[in-house]
Parts: structure tokens; sequence; C-alpha cells
């Protein structure tokens, strides 16, 4: 028997997983009818889905949006580009290997891409509440209730996920338990950069040559791969004045929302690509910079947000699988004279990376410090801080 009880036998594989998949099954069941409160999804189209609330017990309000990463929620939850939004997750089972535990590292957290969770809320499949991995400290339930975030499980995410794609991310509100709805939100009507941006400048690292991030919500996974090339790196707020600061290179992160709600960024660029010191955008900061430079970008119906999308370099057949998050691309067709495509993405065909002919400034609409993801491009760091 599945729960252990009657004649004491070995049963093989097989029976085990089916009698695993049927005691989770019942746990799912009796958790909702016992211990869960109801939840709901509403969109903005007027779609309701029905679950149950994990997490913090409340309600939340922002833009649904999908990713389709097998893992990583750890790194995607505390991912600042996803400030204000609210995250389904595609593949069925989440929670399964749990949270770490971190040792921090200064400011530069060891395991995570921030100190805390950015999204609005979560929706998922199915929960798993009983976590197995060696370095797993929390439950998914018991992180999301200790930061205040509020989750939904039993949704068909497949349907969901199939709608936003049809009609485009929109609008939604989750309410847990029985309290009260609040409006509908469109974070990307406000500057979220604003909001995730480091507040004062920070010096990180002692290596000789000296790089200045422009923060607009960077992970901590860009910190992670510059203070790894033995370089010093001055973490500075969005609107930063870097006129008075002495540098080798610049570095601008990735970030939250419409890239044209930054305007002190852009400004601070304009003046940065009149010199001839090497810059780097990573996804927000891509489009920042293709902003600066004098070409326009645009939002996408349902963005990139996964660990699989393929990018091939312009003028080869290389082909580099990438870990993205970004609801707003780069116009190709507005970038003006001196500057080309660097990436193209192969399923859409839109732009994944800018670069001066002449100039050392590039910036790619994907992240090669991955986290989560693979790492095939994470070379690119190399090359940039050998410009420096």
């Amino acid at each position: 028997m599945c729960n252990g009880q009657g004649p004491q036998w070995r049963p093989h594989g097989d029976a085990i997983a089916v009698c695993r998949r049927k005691n989770e099954r019942l746990g799912y069941l009796l958790l909702g009818a016992m211990e869960r409160h109801k939840a709901k999804l509403l969109l903005e189209d007027g779609t309701v889905m029905s679950g149950w609330g994990f997490g913090s017990a409340g309600s939340t309000a922002g833009e649904v949006v999908f990713t389709t990463g097998m893992v990583g929620y750890p790194e995607s939850l505390t991912d600042p580009s996803y400030s204000g939004q609210i995250l389904v997750f595609t593949y069925p089972p989440m929670g399964n290997y749990g949270v770490p535990g971190d040792e921090p590292r200064g400011p530069v957290s060891a395991k995570f891409e921030s100190q805390r969770i950015h999204v609005s809320g979560v929706v998922v499949s199915e929960l798993c509440d009983q976590p197995s991995h060696w370095d797993s400290a929390l439950s998914l339930d018991e992180w999301l209730r200790a930061e205040g975030v509020p989750g939904i499980f039993g949704v068909d995410t497949r349907m969901l996920t199939k709608r936003l794609r049809e009609k485009g991310t929109m609008p939604g509100k989750l309410v847990v338990g029985a309290g009260r709805e609040p409006a509908l939100w469109d974070p990307n009507k406000e500057n979220l950069v604003a909001r995730v941006s480091v507040q004062e400048p920070q010096l990180l690292g002692d290596g000789t040559k000296r790089v200045v991030l422009i923060d607009c919500g960077c992970k901590h996974g860009i910190l992670r791969s510059l203070l790894a090339r033995k370089v010093s790196v001055l973490r500075v707020p969005w609107d930063y004045d870097l006129s008075r600061e002495d540098y080798h290179g610049v570095v601008v992160s990735n970030g939250p929302g419409d890239p044209k709600m930054a305007r002190a960024a852009i400004h601070t660029l304009r003046k940065v690509l009149e010199g001839e010191k090497p810059v780097l955008g990573i996804c927000l900061g891509n489009q920042l910079i293709a902003l600066a430079a004098g070409a326009n970008t645009y939002k996408l119906k349902f963005g990139h947000r996964s660990q699989n999308q393929p990018c091939i370099e312009v003028g080869s057949k290389r082909c580099f699988i990438t870990s993205q998050n970004h609801g707003y691309a780069v116009d190709t067709r507005t970038l003006p004279e001196g500057w080309e495509p660097w990436f193209v993405n192969a399923n859409d065909g839109t732009n994944e990376g800018v670069r001066h002919r002449a100039k050392p400034f590039m910036g790619v609409q994907f992240h090669p410090e991955a986290c989560p993801g693979p790492v095939d491009t994470g070379f690119l760091f190399d090359e940039f801080v050998g410009l420096l």
C-alpha cells in the first residue's frame, strides 16, 4: 500500500513513482480543503481562474507575464526586472528543490539575484510543499510567506499561457482569501527603474581597472561576473551624474519596465557615447544605449522570458542559447548611422543586440551572466574587460 501499512514489501521503481504521485496529489487536495485559502487570478480581459493560495495571504496587482524556464525560480523571483509583474511559471511542478540558504557576501548575494523577491505575485500549476535538496533552507511557500508575496497554485498554466500569447501580456490581479480586490495596475506606465536602483554609490572590488555600473535594477550575477574578472565596480543609481567620476568603462544593467521611462539614464548615456570609453549594455541596458544613440524601442506582444532563447550573431551562423527576461525590444530599422544589429532572435527575428561600427559601444538583449540559464555568452564579459 502507498501509505506504508500492511505487508512489508519493497515495490520496484515504477510502483514507487506511482505511489508518490498518488500521495502528492492527495496531499494537494487535502491541503486545499483543510489549510489553504481559496484564490483567484483575474485578467484585464475578464478571464477568471480559480485555485488555492500559498505564500502570503492577501491581494496584489500587476502585469501578468509568463516564463517557460524549467528551473531557476529562486533567481527569477529575485530578479529586479520582474518588479511589478505577476509571474506565471509554465513548467508544472514548482518548489521541488526548495529555496537555498544564502551566505551573504557583502552587498552581493551568492545565490540570489538581489536581496529580496521582486515579483508582485506567483502563479504555478503544481506546488511542492516538501522540497528535497541538500541546500534547501525553506519551501517556496515559506519563502513567499516570509517575503509577503502571494501566490496561487492549481491553475491551468498551459491555458493561461496560450491566452497571454494570443492576446499579449496584460494587467491582472491575484486575490487570496476573502481579501479586498485591488484595482488593475499597469506597471509599465511608471518609472520602475527608480524603484529598484540603488540609492547611493557603492564601490566593490579592488581591481586596477574601474567600471561604472549604472544600476537600473542590476542582477547580482552581473556583479559577480565583473568582480570575478578582477575589476573594481562603482555601482551607481540610475540617474547618477558621471561627469566627475574617473573610470575605464561603463556597464548599463538590466531592469524593469519601459526603457523610455528612465530618461535620466538615457541623458547620461548620450554624454558617455560622445567619448571613447567602452560601454556594455545588458537587457534594459541594451535598450537604453539604443535610445541614447537615437534609435527607438517598442513593446513586444508577450516578451521573452526563459533560459532557452536562440540568438544568432549577425553575419555568421553562430547560434547561442541564452537566458532572457524582457518585454521591450530595440527597433532595428531605427538604428542611426554608425550602428548595426549584433544579434537577432532565431524565433521571431527581433533585435538581440546592437553595436557601434567604430567605437567600443555594444549591448545585448539577453543575459550573458545567465542566473539562471546557460553560460554560452559569458565570454562577452571577457571581451568587454579586454577593451578597458
